[in-house]
């Protein structure tokens, strides 16, 4: 069994599509409007044909995750080694993202960093 894609709303459909293929490398199909819906998407594909799928809806509401909470905690992008981590890192700081931990190496043997996306989800760059 193969996960097909994971989707996430937001509100900057634009800004999330720019975001991941500035940072990520993604390539995005062209954009689906459902007009009787207001229902606007793009998929991104990554390297390695993982998918992920960004919606709008006009009723799309930003709620507030903060702390602990049930639901997806964070999308893992494995840039290849510790190096590529640090420049990727160092660069999405310094467009003005933030920065939640590392780099370092976890106690599961990841050497990664914890960014967030315009949205605020959380990203691991892992290597």
């Amino acid at each position: 069994m193969i996960l097909e894609h994971i989707a996430l709303y937001t509100s900057d459909l634009e800004g999330m599509r720019e975001f991941y293929e500035k940072y990520f490398n993604a390539i995005a199909n062209e954009k689906y409007h459902n007009p009787k819906t207001g229902l606007q998407t793009y998929f991104l594909t990554f390297d390695g044909g993982a998918r992920l799928e960004i919606m709008t809806k006009p009723e799309v509401q930003d709620i507030s995750r903060t702390g602990l909470f049930v639901g997806l905690t964070h999308l893992a992008f494995h840039v290849g080694n510790k190096i590529k981590v640090d420049e990727l890192t160092k660069k999405v700081v310094n467009a003005g993202f933030t920065l939640k931990s590392g780099p370092r190496t976890t106690g599961d043997g990841y050497y990664e960093s914890c960014i967030f996306d315009p949205d605020g989800n959380e990203i691991e760059i892992i290597a």
